[in-house]
């Protein structure tokens, strides 16, 4: 019997080079070649997968971000939607501040991280330097709390991604916090259409697929100003996202 054979992940986002690094609590590892599902994808065949990593008891270590297909299509839409002054909530491997800081659109990228080996190991692998220099002006790194810090002026654009898993509680709460400090008129985070699906089974709306009255109900609810719904397709997209990746819909949202 024959088997599709996977196709290779392509995207036409910025994918920077990455180096292994290890530092004292954290390390970056590259995987020549890896198999795995995209976020509204199917399955992929990704090369060189960089991974950070954060070592844990024991000799355990558990995975912080990657540039896996999961990962670049469930953050490419606020990095492709993202204007003005914009902010981004953890630096991770600063694949989303280094694609915001590539729109033309994009004046100013500041990228609150609150860990310092995290800011020095992004630094030390030249990320940001991979960039034309007019791009790379425009980031700045600061070490801060996102859920407290305020910047002097609102801005236009908030992205935020600073949970370790893709499915929690309690994040949209957290979002609300960033939106009112930042003062930001557009909003993308990680992982929202898992939350936005949450929310509308807990509705008793289908998802098969959610429709745009039920999206409506939800945002309404949420209160911000998210990215995403202005697509037509959003609500099949949340759909698909749903059908792979919540695993915790009886969790409150």
């Amino acid at each position: 019997m024959s088997q599709t054979m996977p196709v290779l992940f392509q995207t036409d986002l910025f994918m920077p080079t990455y180096q292994p690094r290890e530092g004292a609590n954290w390390f970056l590892s590259v995987s020549p070649l890896n198999l795995g599902v995209g976020y509204w994808s199917g399955g992929v065949l990704m090369q060189n997968m960089a991974v950070l990593a954060r070592k844990e008891a024991e000799g355990r270590s558990s995975t912080w971000m990657s540039l896996s297909a999961r990962e670049v299509e469930s953050q490419e839409l606020g990095c492709r939607a993202a204007v003005g002054d914009t902010v981004v909530m953890g630096l991770g491997m600063g694949w989303a501040a280094a694609n915001t800081a590539l729109r033309p659109e994009v004046t100013r990228v500041t990228v609150i991280e609150q860990d310092a080996e995290v800011i020095g190991l992004i630094d030390e692998l030249g990320i940001f330097a991979q960039l034309p220099a007019e791009a790379a002006a425009k980031i700045v790194v600061v070490q801060g709390d996102a859920l407290s810090y305020t910047p002097a002026t609102p801005a236009d654009t908030l992205l935020a991604d600073i949970w370790m898993p893709l499915n929690g509680p309690g994040r949209v709460a957290q979002v609300q916090r960033m939106t009112a400090n930042t003062g930001a008129g557009r909003v993308y985070f990680w992982g929202q259409e898992m939350d936005i699906a949450r929310h509308a089974r807990a509705l008793g709306l289908g998802l098969d697929p959610l429709d745009a009255a039920g999206l409506a109900r939800v945002l309404d609810e949420f209160a911000l100003p998210l990215i995403g719904p202005e697509l037509p397709a959003y609500p099949a997209m949340i759909s698909e996202a749903a059908r792979k990746w919540l695993k915790d819909v009886d969790d409150a949202p």
